[in-house]
C-alpha cells in the first residue's frame, strides 16, 4: 500500500526540521559541552524555520483581484450589435436634430432667440446671461435626473429619457453657442495664448477631460431610447480612477479653457457650471457602498491608497477598447473642427 505523499511546501518544512534535529545533535565525547551544543541547536531551529516559511511563500497562490461588484464599463462586442438597433440610432438622431433646428435653432422662427431676449433683458450683461443660461440647464437637466424613479414610474423608461433629451439638449446647445460667442467679453485678467507650451497644455487637459467626461454616453443606445434605459454601476475603466467622471472631466475642461481665455465672462461660466447632481444611483444600495468604499471621488486617491486594486494589465485591458478609441478620434476630430463650430455659432448671433 503506497504512503501518502506530502507536498513539496509541507516536505521541505519537515525535512528542513529533521536536519536541524540531526545538527543539533550532541557529539559522542563532548557532552560537557552543553553550552556549545545548545549554541548549535537554536541556530539549527532558526534556519530550519526560515527554510519552512520560505516554502510556503513560495507555493502560495497568489490573491486573486477583488471580484466586480458593478459592472465592466465600455465593454463593447461587436457580434452582439443589431444592426437595426443602429439604423434606428441614426433616423431617430436626424429626425431629432432636424426637429431642433425647426423649432429652436432657425433663425427668426426659433424658439431660442426669444428665450435668450428674455434671460437678456433680466441679467443686463453677458457674464450674467451665461450665469442665467447654465443655472436653467442645470435645474431642467439635475431636476429631471432626480425625478427620474417616478417618471419612470409614469411614463415608462424610454418615454422618460425622450423628455429628458428634449429639454436637456435645446438648453445645452444655447449654452455651448452663448458661450462661444461671448467668451472674450467682461474684463481681460490674464493672456498667456503666446507663452510657449501653454497651447499644448491646454490640448493636453481638454483631451484628457473628455476620457473623463465620456462615460456618461457609455450605453450610446440606452441615451438615444433606442435600447430601453437602465440603471448601471460601473466599475472599471476610468471609475477605478474616479467615481465622479463626469464632475472632474467638467473640471479639467474648464480649467483648459479658463486658462486659454483668460477673461471674466470665462471666470463666471466655469464657476457656475461647476455643479453636479447627487452621485448614489437608484441601485442596490449595499453594492453600491462596496463600490463607494474601494473607489474615490478624487481621481487616483483610492488607487495611491490601496482601496482600489485593479488586475495587473488593467491599462491595457479596459482602456483598449473600441468605445474609448472612438472618443479619442472624435475629441481630435472636435479639436480640427473648431473653425467650424465657430462660425455656426457666430451666425446664429446668439
Amino acid at each position: 500500500m503506497l504512503a501518502a505523499r506530502a507536498p513539496v511546501g509541507v516536505s521541505r518544512c519537515l525535512n528542513s526540521r529533521r536536519h536541524a534535529r540531526l545538527s543539533a545533535a550532541p557529539v559522542p565525547g563532548r557532552l560537557n559541552l552543553s553550552h556549545a551544543v545548545t549554541l548549535v541547536k537554536e541556530t539549527a531551529e532558526q534556519r530550519a524555520s526560515i527554510a519552512c516559511r520560505a516554502a510556503q511563500q513560495d507555493e502560495a497562490p497568489p490573491a486573486p483581484a477583488p471580484t466586480l461588484v458593478g459592472e465592466d464599463s465600455a465593454a463593447f462586442d461587436l457580434a452582439k450589435q443589431s444592426p437595426k438597433s443602429w439604423a434606428l440610432f441614426v433616423v431617430l438622431l436626424s429626425t431629432v436634430l432636424g426637429a431642433l433646428y425647426v423649432v429652436w435653432i432657425q433663425p427668426g422662427t426659433g424658439l431660442a432667440d426669444d428665450f435668450l431676449g428674455a434671460l437678456e433683458s433680466l441679467a443686463g450683461s453677458s457674464e450674467a446671461t451665461m450665469a442665467l443660461i447654465l443655472l436653467v440647464f442645470a435645474i431642467a437637466h439635475s431636476g429631471l435626473a432626480g425625478l427620474r424613479p417616478k417618471g419612470e414610474e409614469l411614463v415608462g423608461p424610454r418615454a422618460y429619457r425622450v423628455v429628458f433629451a428634449l429639454v436637456s439638449l435645446p438648453l445645452a446647445l444655447l449654452a455651448i453657442v452663448f458661450f462661444i460667442n461671448h467668451r472674450y467679453d467682461g474684463v481681460p485678467l490674464w493672456n498667456v495664448r503666446d507663452v510657449p507650451g501653454v497651447h499644448e497644455l491646454v490640448w493636453v487637459i481638454n483631451f484628457i477631460s473628455f476620457w473623463f467626461l465620456y462615460p456618461s454616453t457609455f450605453n450610446i443606445l440606452e441615451v438615444a431610447a433606442v435600447d430601453k434605459p437602465k440603471l448601471h454601476l460601473w466599475e472599471t475603466g476610468i471609475m477605478r480612477i474616479s467615481r465622479h467622471p463626469q464632475m472632474v472631466g467638467q473640471g479639467l475642461w474648464c480649467l483648459a479653457h479658463t486658462l486659454w481665455v483668460g477673461t471674466s465672462f470665462m471666470c463666471v461660466a466655469s464657476a457656475v457650471s461647476g455643479k453636479q447632481n447627487g452621485e448614489a444611483p437608484n441601485v442596490s444600495p449595499n453594492a453600491f457602498e462596496a463600490v463607494k468604499a474601494r473607489t474615490s471621488v478624487v481621481p487616483f486617491a483610492a488607487l495611491a491608497d490601496g482601496r482600489q486594486q485593479p488586475p495587473e494589465g488593467w491599462w491595457r485591458t479596459e482602456f483598449a477598447r473600441a468605445p474609448y478609441l472612438a472618443v479619442t478620434a472624435l475629441t481630435i476630430g472636435a479639436y480640427f473642427a473648431h473653425p467650424l463650430m465657430q462660425a455656426a455659432s457666430y451666425s446664429l448671433k446668439w
